[in-house]
């Protein structure tokens, strides 16, 4: 099953980089997706898939303090809804090694507006600080969105 979720994980990273911008965040300033035509019953909007390693330093992030995250920084700046779900993750380190860490994935569709690009931004580096973090893999495309 890790294989399998793996190779998924790998496929949706390599998608959204195919597909969007993604980028390893690291006080990176998104740059505003170019304006796509959408049909009547829907409106452009930014579709920003954020991957958050739970792994710290020392020990991981807990359940309790992912819902909490959740609950104060996101939610309170993306109020209009967001979808969450685990995932497993791999990568090359610096040193040729391949790292495994179990992550969360945030998936949020929201307007492309200088605020929505700096909530994004904050988000990272809330996490990235509080759970001591190196990076957050983040990745943004231009949709077309009906509610």
């Amino acid at each position: 099953m890790r294989t399998v979720m793996t190779g998924i994980f790998g496929v949706i990273i390599g998608a959204g980089l195919v597909a969007g911008t993604g980028v390893m965040a690291r006080g990176v300033t998104p740059q505003p997706v170019p304006t796509q035509q959408c049909g009547s019953a829907s409106a452009p909007q930014l579709r920003t898939t954020l991957y958050f390693g739970l792994a710290r330093p020392k020990g991981s992030v807990s359940e309790l303090e992912w819902q909490m995250f959740l609950r104060d920084d996101v939610t309170t700046r993306f109020p209009q809804g967001l979808t969450v779900w685990e995932a497993e993750g791999q990568w090359r380190a610096a040193d040729g090694l391949v790292g495994h860490e179990r992550s969360k994935v945030l998936l949020l569709v929201h307007p492309d507006t200088a605020a929505a690009r700096e909530s994004v931004q904050t988000l990272i580096a809330r996490y990235r600080k509080t759970f001591e973090q190196e990076s957050v893999l983040w990745e943004t495309a231009r949709v077309c969105a009906a509610s």
